[in-house]
């Protein structure tokens, strides 16, 4: 069998008598497929290589009988959202518009379960019912980058990090598509030996198996595709200075460039000046605002940088082709479909 261990540590396991540990998945609406599949995944290989029930799991949710994804595919349910034991682990999945599956019934249930001591856990978007729910509070957690921003504004007393996974005690958490790999890999590992882990992993083909050191996102220069150190720094200098933006001439200044030979560099390698970039930056940070809170246009202008309502509108129109009160109309339409 390809799958099996000769690693007597290992193969130790499946002598154990251990009481399995059981994972309740909570699937939100809309939830994404990839980070639940990769969540559950390792877990059904850990049970195969050890040759014994290691973990079993069941899936709920509020809609009692499935649960839709947001590639549309539909998974049956085994249950409505009933209690849970101390020693289970609750992972809830979410997606996309995860503040309008985030009800006030999950929320309550969260918090009733969550009494009783047991971990638990958000995937991808997850993070945010968790801490609608108040269980993150002063509490490091993670959550999808893109995602980042309007839950650093909601839940100023989360510890937010840009980690792939997090565990702070009986909190967990995973950014989502492959992180959720990463996250099930360590449970197994704090749980079984890093030799069941290794060997799940090598049974995934997952060659590269991040801790929860990693960052989510790439590099700067993997990501514009240019390995400029100059402009790399520049760049991450500006992703960190949105609300209160540099001037290009202090910008160039910090890296050792004249103004001149910095607006040079953006347009040889970006096709764009530094300033054009940096309006980029910010109105991409306004657009996951709007669509992911509900602050005011003008606490979203301010905290972009824009000192002027009529400035920011302007200006994201130009970029956007349509208005951010426009835009947060059309997120709410689509949170209903």
């Amino acid at each position: 069998m390809a799958d099996r261990l000769q690693d007597q540590s290992v193969i130790g396991v499946a002598g154990t008598g251990a009481r399995p540990q059981t994972l309740v998945f909570v699937l939100l609406d809309r939830f994404t497929m990839m980070s639940f599949a990769g969540a559950i995944e390792p877990f059904r290989i850990a049970n195969r290589i050890a040759e014994r029930t290691l973990y079993r799991w069941r899936l709920v949710g509020e809609g009692a009988t499935h649960a839709t994804c947001s590639n549309g595919v539909e998974l049956r349910l085994d249950s409505a959202l009933d209690p849970v034991d101390r020693d289970d682990i609750v992972l809830v999945c979410g997606g996309i518009a995860v503040q309008a599956a985030t009800t006030r019934n999950l929320v309550n249930w969260l918090r009733r379960e969550a009494r009783k001591g047991c971990t638990m856990g958000g995937l991808c978007t997850g993070s945010h019912a968790l801490a609608r729910a108040g269980l993150l509070e002063g509490r490091r957690a993670t959550i999808h980058w893109e995602n980042q921003d309007g839950f650093a504004e909601d839940f100023p007393d989360v510890n937010l990090s840009k980690s792939v996974f997090v565990v702070d005690g009986n909190r967990i958490s995973a950014a989502g598509g492959t992180a959720s790999i990463d996250l099930a890999l360590n449970l197994i590992a704090q749980a079984h030996g890093a030799d069941l882990a290794n060997a799940v992993a090598d049974q995934m083909i997952y060659s590269s198996i991040r801790t929860d050191q990693d960052t989510q996102r790439l590099s700067i220069p993997t990501r514009i595709g240019v390995r400029h150190p100059k402009l790399s720094q520049v760049i991450k200098v500006m992703e960190h200075n949105l609300e209160e933006p540099i001037s290009p001439s202090v910008l160039a200044r910090d890296v050792g460039l004249s103004t001149r030979q910095l607006e040079r560099l953006f347009r040889r390698y970006l096709n764009r000046s530094p300033k054009r970039y940096y309006m980029e930056l910010r109105l991409q940070k306004a657009r996951n605002l709007l669509m992911q809170t509900d602050m005011s246009v003008i606490n979203v202008a301010l905290a972009c940088g824009f000192a002027s309502p009529s400035h920011f509108s302007k200006c994201y129109r130009a970029h956007y082709n349509t208005t951010p009160y426009r835009e947060r109309g059309s997120q709410g339409a689509r949170a209903k479909n």
